[in-house]
């Protein structure tokens, strides 16, 4: 069971120790505590989130109430928009034929990276069901999508399926596509190849680059590269390169990531800025959050697909380190990360805590950092990840849907809301690494604090030397 440290409020009746931590009486008597009489430094802080060490059981509670409340929120059928009737015949699909509405769109790229969630939870808990939503609804997508392009060329347009059949942006392609490739590389039968194939060529082929052939975008000036496309994009490739075996995709994603990373990385601080625009004499740096969730989540999706002395891996591998470093120096002592990252005085925000949670777990269970070092980060993210889902599996705190912005304002007031779809999928990817982390390494809490060993420690004192 989790030892989470809480107030202790101390009372005239208190169990007198000697200096070295033995109990020597009880006294009954009301004293009044003093340095003498009472070990202070044993009383218990008044945490504002949960302190301590987690258990693999407690954390897979958290995601399944978020599991529980996303499987009716994310309904897959057609239905006739006159009738409501549903349409169980493909077949028969037609122009008054929609996607059922639910809380959160199917092929959005939020979905993408919550597809991307459920599969590791998958793994790293044995629980059938998180593998059986990510099947359900992509199966679902590959049966209806010729029907709905049928009557796209027709000129009829269901906005949802849009996306899957006609991406017109990397917010369209990116995300989704590597959630179905590595699907398809999990052995699920989603028969999804020819959606992959169709977002993997507007990725590689379609989307606005620069002159160097970065990814970039018209908005809100021309040639702006936002931090978000990194994950939009890079992942997708890299993971179409695993699947096929085609270096062309591997050396497209390396050149991508060191290309973001020589605009927008500040290595002074560790951490990207969200936004660089081509025409721009100087470049603000505005270290916001999720973007740099984005990021980081990209550099850690990138070393997953590559083989092992791919030529340019060992340098993503560096600034997936330097990232590292710059987030760990951020963290609050809520145990989230702040809005803007280095402005203490902007919110702390939910979404992007998870996924440093998740990148920081991960990056120690490869073998890429250090547990010691970074096993308390992320033991300390995933307690204020936790206490953002509600009893009902909703998750809070998140900041809704973000543009690029160069004033503070701008990211000091964006709005948050348990609706926000950014949220759910880093969630599940947090709660399924950690998992992974709480079973494969070896945390213990000494003389208060979480402390992360390279073996067990076979003890209960509350204060212990290591084995």
């Amino acid at each position: 069971m989790i030892r989470r440290v809480h107030s202790l409020i101390i009372c005239g009746a208190f169990c007198a120790l000697s200096f070295n931590g033995q109990a020597q009486y009880v006294s009954h008597n009301k004293e009044k505590v003093n340095d003498f009489n009472t070990p202070m430094h044993l009383m218990k802080p008044e945490y504002k989130t949960p302190y301590g060490v987690a258990t693999p059981e407690e954390v897979k509670g958290v995601i399944d109430r978020v599991l529980t409340f996303l499987e009716p929120a994310t309904p897959f059928k057609v239905i006739n928009k006159e009738t409501q009737a549903e349409v169980t015949d493909f077949r028969k699909i037609d122009k008054n034929s929609v996607l059922e509405k639910g809380t959160f769109r199917l092929a959005s790229y939020e979905w993408g990276v919550t597809y991307a969630g459920m599969l590791l939870a998958a793994q790293t808990t044995g629980d059938a069901r998180y593998s059986k939503y990510v099947s359900d609804r992509f199966n679902f997508l590959a049966s209806v999508a010729p029907y709905f392009e049928k009557l796209r060329k027709e000129g009829i347009v269901e906005p949802q399926i849009r996306q899957v059949i006609h991406p017109e942006a990397l917010d369209d392609a990116g995300a989704m596509c590597s959630a179905m490739i590595k699907a398809q590389n999990d052995g699920l039968k989603c028969n999804s190849r020819a959606m992959i194939d169709n977002y993997i060529d507007f990725v590689m082929n379609k989307e606005y680059r620069l002159a160097d052939g970065t990814f970039a975008r018209k908005r809100p000036m021309y040639n702006s590269v936002w931090l978000d496309d990194m994950f939009m994009a890079i992942p997708a490739i890299a993971n179409m390169g695993k699947l096929t075996g085609d270096k062309k995709y591997y050396d497209e994603a390396v050149k991508q990531v060191l290309q973001f990373a020589d605009r927008m990385f500040i290595k002074e601080k560790g951490l990207y800025r969200h936004g660089w625009v081509e025409g721009m004499s100087e470049h603000p740096a505005f270290h916001w959050g999720r973007a740099n969730g984005w990021a980081i989540l990209t550099k850690v999706e990138v070393l997953d697909a590559l083989p092992e002395n791919y030529p340019g891996r060992d340098k993503i591998l560096e600034l997936l380190r330097a990232h590292i470093r710059g987030l760990a120096a951020c963290q609050s002592g809520e145990g989230f990360w702040h809005q803007l990252l280095d402005r203490n005085d902007s919110y702390l925000e939910t979404s992007a805590t998870a996924i440093y949670t998740y990148c920081i777990a991960h990056a120690i269970n490869k073998g890429w950092i250090d547990p010691l070092a970074y096993g308390p980060v992320a033991m300390l993210g995933w307690h204020a990840v936790e206490s953002k889902v509600n009893q009902a599996g909703e998750v809070e705190g998140t900041c809704v849907g973000t543009g690029m912005g160069f004033d503070p304002a701008y990211y000091y007031y964006r709005p948050v809301h348990k609706y926000a779809a950014h949220g759910y999928g880093p969630v599940i990817l947090a709660g399924g690494e950690m998992i992974r982390l709480l079973k494969t390494t070896y945390p213990k809490m000494n003389d208060s604090a979480v402390q992360f060993y390279h073996k067990q420690q076979k003890t209960d004192k509350p204060i212990f030397s290591e084995d």
